[in-house]
């Protein structure tokens, strides 16, 4: 069997498609992207292709260390992304290729069904309450808040105190059957991180994701040691090595992107290597329905696998994007705040080629917000 060719899709409401085809009439989806420059991850999907273009699409491993390794430069966000999105697209191909879902090939299920969450949101508590209650009605178990907006270095008193009220309102809302996961988004200095923390550790937090920026990922440990709130980090980092660097300093949760992270194969690696540190693994998933089809592939293999975060008819389009492009939507049905263990080869979903045709017709060019402080200073998003 050989590769013979690919199609790229720019789809809404900001990803990006990838098939892969080869002469046997098997193709496999995958989705390379990095949100907000989604071009520039579809040059480096070309640049890739036009090495794999002629091979035997179930080298899978042979492929992922050419790929990674024989470019000279390699890692970052676009260059591992494009892998990400072509070895997700070549475990589907091998899925199907010995019709078989993928986590069988990744040495069989540890678990039946999959625990995911979903985000809530509202300009004040009374509105984050409403949504989390609304969601919690529709049986998720646990739910993530983005705890705050653009925040200076040190947030003033009644920032801080605005940010442990909303916290406190969920808690008293939902009590302590649902889990509640706090989103720091890499707003908050190290400074702020340690500050806020202990405030927040009477509401029992599931974990906090992101307190740091990576690039401030040397300072992990003093945020791990000033707390016992869970930490996660991890949707921007993009390999083992990266990983390597931050699995040391006490984080209790590992989150990279299967997407972003080098697809299937690496995402594999860095959850056996959390698992040699005690870190749970709880894969970043903001994105469309492939994504989360590889993450869940990965989830059903890997025993130190916390939770799964999934965005789909949730925030983006109005409710029901994303499942659009599937022609089986029930596939990622839920009961109970759980994803039933897929059945499907490979990916375990069937792709509605005629929805993402009519979408990438449209495009889009999606851009991560910009986001000011009041004094006009750039702030992170």
């Amino acid at each position: 069997m050989k590769i013979v060719g690919y199609e790229t899709f720019l789809v809404a409401p900001r990803w990006q498609f990838l098939r892969i085809d080869t002469d046997e009439g098997i193709s496999g989806w995958g989705e390379p992207i990095v949100e907000g420059r989604a071009e520039a991850v579809q040059g480096a999907v070309g640049a890739l292709m036009e090495y794999l273009v002629g091979t035997d699409p179930l080298r899978i491993e042979d492929h992922w260390q050419t790929l990674a390794k024989g470019g000279f430069y390699r890692g970052g966000p676009v260059l591992s992304s494009a892998l990400a999105g072509i070895d997700q697209a070549l475990w589907d191909i091998k899925g199907r290729y010995h019709e078989t879902p993928v986590h069988e090939l990744l040495g069989g299920p540890v678990r039946e069904r999959v625990r995911i969450y979903t985000w809530v949101h509202g300009r004040d508590n009374a509105q984050i309450v409403d949504d989390a209650q609304a969601k919690v009605a529709k049986g998720f178990s646990a739910i993530k808040l983005n705890l705050a907006e653009a925040l200076p270095p040190i947030p003033s008193a009644a920032q801080i105190h605005a940010m442990v009220s909303r916290v406190a309102a969920l808690r008293e809302a939902l009590g302590d059957a649902v889990d509640i996961a706090l989103d720091f988004h890499g707003r908050f200095s190290t400074a702020a991180t340690r500050q806020i923390l202990p405030l927040l550790e009477p509401l029992l937090p599931m974990f906090v994701e992101e307190p740091v920026l990576p690039e401030f990922a040397r300072d992990l440990r003093r945020v791990t040691e000033s707390t016992s709130i869970p930490i996660a980090i991890g949707e921007r980092l993009y390999s083992r090595w990266d990983f390597r660097d931050v699995l040391p300093a006490g984080i209790a949760v590992a989150q990279p992107d299967i997407s972003h992270a080098g697809g299937i194969s690496e995402v594999r690696r860095i959850a056996a290597m959390a698992e040699a540190y005690d870190v749970a693994v709880a894969p970043h998933c903001p994105l469309g329905p492939i994504t989360l089809a590889a993450s869940l592939q990965v989830d059903l293999a890997t025993p130190n696998f916390l939770i799964q975060e999934q965005s789909l008819g949730i925030e983006y389009g109005g409710g029901s994007a994303g499942l659009d492009y599937l022609v089986d939507p029930q596939v990622f049905a839920f009961v109970d705040g759980h994803i039933v263990r897929p059945a499907g080869p490979g990916l375990g979903i069937e792709v509605n080629e005629e929805a993402v045709r009519a979408a990438a017709a449209e495009g889009h060019t999606w851009r991560s917000p910009v986001l000011r402080h009041s004094d006009g200073s750039f702030a992170e998003w």
